[in-house]
């Protein structure tokens, strides 16, 4: 069910928006945004491809070039960069902290911080999880309880904010908030999670509430829009289900159930999104699959446990073939390509151990969690590193960002820019 309703919760009608913020704030402001920037989650596109300078694959010494390093909080969000500014959302001391750094140095220009007491049921860490997104002159972060900020991008002023677990009453999931927020034409659209306000649209200028979804339990995924046949569709890959609504009004177009049988699970993975098709995946018995959307219509094109059931990292994909980790992170996944029509297998890399996985032209970029960086040809006859060097310590669980031909990664303490281009 989609209800509209007010700052209050009174309904209300759906104002109307000038056109031209939809020039502005396309998916995350991906196209007003260089090429060459990495402003939320996965990318430009949220689907983990890198479009800057060519990368070396040749480093002198064995490892590439050091620019700067600098010491960060608790936190599994990785970093993002816009317009010459990394922006780090981290805890330190108490308070949810997003910091802007000059992208070439490190050096800090702003800081924005608010208090925090969320604490981790298994021990794990205690910062937040989810990526900055940077749209227009904004800079929004979900943080580990909840908490909704907008910031403004030049100068690290506060906005609006909104406490979504008091206000939507949620419960708290095993590793507290942790999907990326989308902001698609004037909204931040986000799957929090409560019983009457599952996935719930604010605007962006101001936080107040447009629509909300009932009945989708949070995840750990981060939603992606796209169109298919000129219309447009919000993905969420739920607690519960695989759905997509009119970002516009919140009106759902499809659902398709998508859990595990047992509570102690995760849906973490973006749905990857190639053309008209999209891929979703998830471990603990629920596997992969592969669907056509047409207009409102969903086609499933093959489903199944045994071909690239993705634990928490998003496969990329490059001419047919998805790459990626398949199995449960704590068992030590396999490193797999697999076609993506037909679900088979091309070759797979036994007990590599999870990590994340990038794509920069015809190169996967694998940062693993042991904080080894691995450069490898994107290839379906064959694994094949070109280049390799350990970076960090383990453990490396945030994703990094890849702009303008620099890696910048992140462990438990310590944030790393290394120069990858030629």
């Amino acid at each position: 069910m989609t209800t509209c309703i007010g700052e209050h919760g009174e309904p209300v009608a759906k104002r109307m928006r000038l056109a031209g913020v939809g020039v502005v704030l396309l998916l995350v402001a991906g196209t007003t945004l260089g090429a060459q920037d990495w402003p939320h989650f996965l990318g430009p596109e949220r689907d983990g491809h890198y479009s800057g300078p060519p990368l070396d694959r040749d480093w002198p010494g064995g490892a590439p070039r050091e620019l700067w390093r600098r010491p960060v909080g608790e936190g599994f969000a990785g970093p993002v960069v816009s317009g010459g500014r990394l922006l780090l959302f981290h805890r330190l001391r108490g308070r949810e902290v997003l910091e802007a750094l000059d992208a070439e140095t490190g050096d800090s220009i702003w800081r924005y911080d608010y208090p925090s007491n969320y604490r981790d049921d298994f021990g794990f860490d205690e910062g937040p999880r989810s990526a900055p997104v940077v749209a227009g002159d904004r800079v929004y972060t979900f943080g580990a309880q909840g908490q909704l900020h907008a910031v403004d991008l030049e100068t690290g002023n506060g906005v609006w904010r909104v406490d979504t677990r008091a206000r939507f009453r949620f419960r708290k999931a095993f590793f507290g908030a942790a999907g990326s927020p989308l902001v698609e034409d004037g909204r931040v659209i986000a799957n929090v999670g409560g019983p009457d306000a599952g996935i719930v649209a604010f605007d962006a200028d101001s936080g107040e509430v447009l629509w909300t979804v009932a009945g989708e339990e949070a995840s750990y995924s981060s939603p992606v829009a796209a169109t298919f046949d000129g219309v447009r569709h919000a993905l969420f890959f739920t607690r519960d289900n695989f759905v997509s609504l009119d970002p516009a009004s919140g009106r759902e177009r499809f659902r398709r159930s998508w859990r595990a049988r047992i509570r102690a699970s995760v849906n973490a993975a973006t749905p990857l999104v190639t053309d008209d098709l999209v891929f979703v995946s998830a471990q603990y018995g629920t596997g992969a699959g592969l669907f056509r959307i047409a207009g409102s219509g969903l086609d499933e094109l093959w489903r199944s446990n045994d071909v690239m059931s993705n634990h928490y990292a998003t496969s990329v994909h490059r001419d047919g073939y998805l790459y990626g980790y398949h199995g449960r992170q704590e068992f030590g996944p396999s490193l797999r390509a697999v076609a993506l029509e037909t679900g088979e297998v091309a070759w797979d890399v036994p007990r590599f151990g999870a990590g994340s996985v990038l794509l920069a032209g015809d190169v996967l970029v694998v940062m693993r969690e042991s904080g080894e960086l691995m450069l490898a040809d994107a290839s379906p006859e064959a694994f094949t590193p070109v280049a390799r060097a350990r970076l960090l310590r383990g453990t490396v669980r945030a994703y990094p960002a890849l702009a303008g031909g620099r890696l910048y990664v992140r462990n438990d303490d310590t944030l790393l820019a290394v120069s990858l281009a030629r």
